[in-house]
């Protein structure tokens, strides 16, 4: 166990949206170190979703992941030799970190056939979120029904 909780830190606000969560997007779906790419990636997203749908794309960004985010997840709990899945409620930080993750391994996992950049699975991805459709709504489905599935665990709660 830790012996002092992690230190938050501050996050500069992106330079176009002025957007904390976006700068969260990028460093996620930053790989090796290039932040530039991955940053130009996801704007051209946000004007894919502007030119498709005519509304504002940091809006529609941040409706697509309240869709994302849980509200309640299983963790495993040793009791007796046993391990039970305990629902548990997730908190705020948390909430943000599993949707970001969901929403970029949805789009990564979109066929290349269909879409050409990571752009386009993106824009797509967040479409669907909004309309409580696609793959990272389905992962957060998925964890509320587990949660669901173990109630008769909760009692284990810590």
């Amino acid at each position: 166990m830790r012996s002092k909780p992690a230190t938050i830190r501050k996050l500069t606000p992106d330079p176009i949206y002025q957007s904390v969560m976006l700068t969260k997007l990028i460093n996620r779906a930053m790989r090796d170190g290039k932040k530039n790419a991955i940053s130009k990636e996801v704007y051209d997203c946000l004007e894919i979703i502007k030119s498709k749908t005519g509304q504002e794309p940091l809006k529609y960004f941040t409706d697509a992941l309240d869709n994302i985010k849980p509200q309640m997840e299983v963790r495993a709990r040793r009791i007796g030799g046993a391990a039970y899945q305990v629902p548990v409620p997730v908190r705020g930080p948390r909430k943000d970190s599993l949707a970001l993750r969901w929403l970029i391994d949805a789009a990564r996992a979109r066929p290349s056939s269909e879409f050409r950049t990571f752009a386009d699975k993106l824009a797509a991805e967040l479409i669907d979120a909004t309309n409580n459709a696609g793959s990272a709504i389905k992962k957060k489905l998925d964890t509320h029904r587990m949660a669901e599935a173990n109630k008769a665990f909760a009692h284990f709660r810590w």
